[in-house]
Order: structure tokens, then C-alpha cells, then sequence
């Protein structure tokens, strides 16, 4: 999978926006990333075997990690949102740093490796300015389950001699340490327990995979998991779950622009925290059993805070904080979950908005307009956020620094065009 085949240019774009018009129409939610990549990493755990995946979104991120299961032997075809990985009964166990420091989602191999060859080089992997977010939570449950690591000129070296299993406690309901010790479990016969595991809709979706390919599994979504493995697992097919982020960001799209958007194939009660605190504020919201609708509404501030799910997701907290910066008085929205997810407070502020910053805290004053300026995408969520504000400022705005948004978004110039959006996307000076 070449640069040529990736969505949109690999040369620095930048989105030009017209806003100031309401967004009108429906859209059909993409599969979800954050769903797609860790069972694409499951596909390790196979040998001689298939693994078909219904519903793969077309972005940088899933060519990044074909990329790297590719380098480690795995033939990858990937057409029409399907992609097959074929297996062979021999993988590599050491990752490119020119790819793994692209995507932090490229530590979900690290269990699948050590599960299947026992050993693994895994270099700090990259990905988006949020926060430290280190991988000590996957480091720590892999060495409970029998991993001996070794950071070696930036790089992690893991061996075993064979994983046992072990009942994990996690400080924190980390969802890539819960991901990745799912699948090292799905080798390890005996029972492995993960106690505080996350409860996200795509932790869900990997279970799901997982059972498929022959994993018993039980206890996903509910916080804690049990997993019992098998010594070789069969081919499988799986269908990823709607992408509850990209669908939100339409909402909120609609709702910044007061139209009436609808996004449908979704599951809504994955969004259950975002259409509460958007009723909260006053926006009219009709949920049927696969689809939302957000109508034009004149809409209020609102207070929140960032926790892992069922909580209001980090990933959307830009999105929800560019909205409330049209909203009739003030919010308070706390960050908890990374750090430095703040950054792009400073680039809303050249568009108009009033916010205050107060460590992890940020209090946005309601304005009346904001105002088309040129900015820079800080992180991929930061970047959907900056064209939500841009579609509704006055006059031009011109989003730079796009390589953060294809990470997330297929077809976002489409859909925002459908939807009667004034972007077209130029090369940068």
C-alpha cells in the first residue's frame, strides 16, 4: 500500500473554509479507527490463517498499520472498506521505527508479537501532541504475564520464554493495555483476568474478534475481562462498529452551524453522553434505532468533564469546546484524561473566542461571532474542531497542518460538501 493510494495528498495540504451558512443533510457514519487498527494488530495471532474485516474506513492510520503488518509478513488487500490479511505460519517480530513513530496505535503488536513469536522490538511509538501517554500499563501486564523488557537505544525489547496467565489490575482503565493484553491472552491457555479494563465500545469490538477467531471471552464493556486462549486460533471475519468520534463531529457540526444534520448507522448509545449534554444545552435531538438528527436550535453553555467510557470522551472535547464557544453564556470543561489536550485553545482565540485557561480546566465564554483566520491543527481531534468553527466564522478560514485530520476523517471535504459546506482543499505555500 503505496503514498499513491492514500486518502487525499501525502504533500502539506491546507482546507479552505466559507462558513457562516447552516449545515443541511444526512451522512453515513465511517467505521470507527480506534476499532479498526487493534483488530487489524489481532490478525498477528493467527498462523497459516485469514482475517476479514467488513467496514475498515479508508484513512492514513489503517495504511500505517497495513504498513507495518506488511513488514512483518502479513499479506494485507484492503478494497471497498475490505480488507484481508493472510497470515503466514512465520511473522517478523521487529517493528520500523519509520513506521511505529508515526501512530501511537502501533504498540497494540507488541502483545500479539510476544503471544506468537516471544519476543518483539517495539521503538516509542509517535502519534498525536495530547500528553505523555506513556505504555507503562502494557509493559507492566505483559511482564506480570512472563515478559522480560528492556529499553535499548529508545526501543522496547521483549522476550519470553512463554506467557502464563494472570489476573491484572489496572491503575487506570487504559484502553490500549486493556487491548493489547486481550490479545496476548488469546495464546496463553488458562485463564487471564483484567480487572479495571476499559469499557469502550471498541475494546468491545476487538472481544468480538477475538471470539470469532476462537478466543473464549466474557465480561467486555463491563470492566472486567476473562480470557481463556487457545494454542492456534481459525480464520475469522468481523465487521467494525460506526466511528461514535466522526459521527459526533457531524452533529456538532449541525449544531454549531444551527442546521439539521443527520448521521446515520450508528449505534446511539454509544453516544449517550454527548446527546445529554446536548440536550442539557438546550439542542433539539431526535434519536431513532440507527441515526440521530440535531436540529437548529438556539443552544446554552454547558459544564463537563473528560472520563473514560461511558464518560464524555476525550476525542470529542475540542469538537464539544468549539461549540460552546457560540454558545448563550459559560462552560467549564475539564480535561482528565490527558494532559495536554489544551493546545489548541490559542488557535480558537484567533477566530474570537474567550477562553481562559486554568491547568486541565478551561472556562469558555460564549461570543456571539467568530471570525475566519488562518490556523494550525495541533492533533487530529484539535483539527475537526478547527473546522467546525471555521464553517461557522464569518468570512474565510484556512485550516493548515491537514496531516492531523486525514489520520481520522474519510472523506471529510465530501461530506461537509454534502451537507452544502463551502471547503475545498489547496496545497500549502
Amino acid at each position: 500500500m503505496k503514498d499513491k493510494d492514500l486518502p487525499y495528498g501525502t504533500e502539506r495540504e491546507k482546507l479552505v473554509i466559507r462558513g457562516g451558512a447552516p449545515l443541511n443533510g444526512v451522512l453515513t457514519a465511517q467505521g470507527a479507527k480506534n476499532a479498526a487498527l487493534p483488530i487489524m494488530a489481532a490478525s498477528l495471532l493467527l498462523k497459516g490463517k485469514r482475517l476479514t474485516i467488513d467496514r475498515v474506513p479508508d484513512l492514513h492510520d489503517i495504511h500505517t498499520m497495513a504498513d507495518l503488518l506488511s513488514h512483518l509478513g502479513v499479506k494485507v488487500e484492503f478494497r471497498d472498506h475490505r480488507m484481508t490479511l493472510d497470515v503466514p505460519e512465520e511473522i517478523g517480530w521487529e517493528t520500523p521505527p519509520s513506521l511505529v513513530r508515526k501512530m501511537r496505535a502501533s504498540s497494540l503488536v507488541l502483545g500479539p508479537l510476544i503471544a506468537r513469536c516471544g519476543r518483539a522490538v517495539l521503538p516509542l511509538p509517535g502519534g498525536c501532541a495530547i500528553g505523555s501517554r506513556p505504555i507503562d500499563f502494557h509493559i507492566r501486564g505483559l511482564s506480570k504475564m512472563g515478559t522480560n523488557f528492556e529499553l535499548v537505544q529508545g526501543a522496547f525489547h521483549g522476550r519470553s520464554s512463554g506467557l502464563k496467565p494472570a489476573r491484572i489490575y489496572f491503575d487506570f482503565p487504559s484502553v490500549g493495555a486493556t487491548e493489547n493484553l486481550m490479545m496476548a491472552a488469546s495464546l496463553v491457555e488458562g485463564e487471564t483476568i483484567l480487572e479495571n479494563a476499559a469499557r469502550e465500545p471498541e475494546v468491545v469490538n476487538l472481544a468480538h474478534a477475538l471470539r470469532a477467531m476462537g478466543v473464549f471471552i466474557e465480561g467486555e464493556g463491563s470492566g472486567t475481562i476473562r480470557i481463556k486462549g487457545a494454542r492456534e486460533l481459525g480464520d475469522a471475519r468481523v465487521s467494525v462498529i460506526p466511528d461514535r468520534i466522526e459521527a459526533s463531529t457531524y452533529l456538532l457540526a449541525g449544531v454549531i452551524t444551527k442546521g439539521k444534520v443527520t448521521v446515520r448507522d450508528v449505534v446511539p448509545e454509544h453516544i449517550d453522553s454527548l446527546c445529554s449534554k446536548l440536550e442539557e444545552a438546550g439542542v433539539e435531538i431526535e434519536v431513532r434505532d440507527d441515526a440521530v438528527t440535531v436540529y437548529p436550535s438556539q443552544y446554552r453553555s454547558v459544564s463537563l468533564k473528560t472520563l473514560p467510557y461511558p464518560g464524555f470522551p476525550t476525542d470529542l472535547q475540542p469538537q464539544m469546546m468549539a461549540t460552546m464557544c457560540l454558545a448563550n453564556g459559560t462552560s467549564v470543561i475539564h480535561e482528565s484524561v490527558f494532559e495536554s489536550r489544551f493546545l489548541h485553545v490559542s488557535e480558537f482565540k484567533r477566530m474570537g473566542a474567550r477562553i481562559d485557561l486554568q491547568g486541565n480546566t478551561a472556562i469558555v465564554a460564549g461570543v456571539n461571532k467568530l471570525f475566519g483566520a488562518e490556523v494550525h491543527a495541533t492533533d487530529l481531534r484539535a483539527g475537526a474542531a478547527l473546522v467546525l468553527m471555521g464553517l461557522a466564522a464569518e468570512d474565510e478560514t484556512v485550516v493548515c497542518d491537514l496531516e492531523h485530520i486525514w489520520r481520522g476523517y474519510e472523506g471529510i471535504v465530501e461530506k461537509l460538501r454534502a451537507l452544502g459546506g463551502k471547503v475545498i482543499v489547496t496545497k500549502e505555500d
